[in-house]
């Protein structure tokens, strides 16, 4: 039960820690950066003027899209690596979350 409760405390303190972190991602060459942090939230979107074209939104929509998702898979990605540092060695069922 103490190590149940200790690995509960340390997920919270790795949940906060997450929240601290940012990933960034590049898009378009460089005229789109995201920023997110490990918690999945995004903190910064950074689009350079030369990208916005009235006449192709489709285009800045992709791309968008492609930053937007990309910041956001690397936060997850962050977060996973630290989960597994943090329930290394622990035998835990498929699918399990703290």
């Amino acid at each position: 039960m103490k190590q149940a409760q200790k690995m509960q405390a340390d997920a919270a303190r790795l949940q906060d820690e997450l929240a601290q972190k940012t990933c960034e991602f590049t898009a378009g060459g460089g005229a789109l950066k995201v920023v997110a942090k490990g918690d999945g939230s995004l903190v910064s979107l950074t689009l350079d003027k030369s990208v916005v074209n009235p006449d192709d939104v489709e285009m800045l929509q992709d791309l968008l899209l492609a930053g937007i998702n990309g910041a956001l898979d690397a936060a997850r990605k962050l977060g996973e690596a630290e989960m597994a540092k943090l329930t290394a060695g622990l035998q835990l069922p498929p699918g399990f979350k703290l």
